[in-house]
């Protein structure tokens, strides 16, 4: 009874050993994880209404965070009907102005979100 009840024990260990991922793999380094603020602006439109501008507000003291691992900006485009936007080019600066844009609204209703993460850390 004792061996058969070792055995169970060690059985289990060896089970949780694999199935319990190791803690320090999933840590994040503390000075990975910047913590950002998240800004947007929102428009609807009706069935073939033009295109209009959306001013994301750029907040003062801040920068525009960047996808991490990479040199990009870290926006989302959120739309809803037969609708094409993107950020102006020609409007958006990254640095004291984002503009986003969009086409002819294609269908009976039309929403458009565009929304940039900052890093307002004050270590830039």
């Amino acid at each position: 009874m004792t061996i058969r009840c070792t055995a169970c024990h060690l059985f289990v260990v060896l089970l949780l050993t694999l199935l319990v991922p190791s803690l320090d793999t999933t840590a994040q380094e503390i000075e990975d994880s910047a913590a950002t603020t998240e800004l947007s602006c929102s428009f609807m439109m009706e069935k073939g209404d033009i295109g209009r501008l959306c001013h994301v507000p750029f907040p003062q003291g801040c920068l525009v965070a960047s996808i991490p691992g990479t040199a990009h900006p870290w926006t989302t485009i959120s739309k809803g009907g037969r609708l094409q936007c993107r950020f102006d080019d020609a409007k958006t600066d990254w640095k004291t102005n984002i503009v986003g844009i969009c086409d002819r609204c294609q269908s009976v209703r039309c929403s458009a979100h565009f929304s940039v993460r900052f890093d307002c850390s004050g270590q830039h």
